[in-house]
């Protein structure tokens, strides 16, 4: 739940990825935005993150020349999973 006091904490702002895949989640189990998720924020980060970093585990080389391609999109997750976590 979000706190609205005043001296509440300022939501980090995320990058268009992040809160794409964040979106992606709370929009389909709780049908609002990241930010207006009425569950724990901080638990629903920690499990996308590490869902991230698995599927980032799973991105194998089929060929040589898909190796630069395929470390691209295993870096671009993993940045993604240690932005939400932060």
């Amino acid at each position: 739940m979000t706190d609205s006091s005043p001296n509440a904490p300022v939501p980090k702002q995320l990058s268009p990825a992040a809160q794409a895949v964040l979106n992606a989640v709370t929009l389909t189990r709780y049908d609002v935005p990241y930010y207006a998720c009425p569950k724990s924020i901080d638990q629903i980060k920690s499990d996308v993150a590490a869902a991230l970093r698995a599927a980032a585990d799973q991105v194998l080389p089929g060929s040589p020349a898909m190796i630069p391609s395929l470390l691209m999109v295993r870096y671009r997750l993993l940045a993604i999973a240690t932005e939400i976590e932060a």
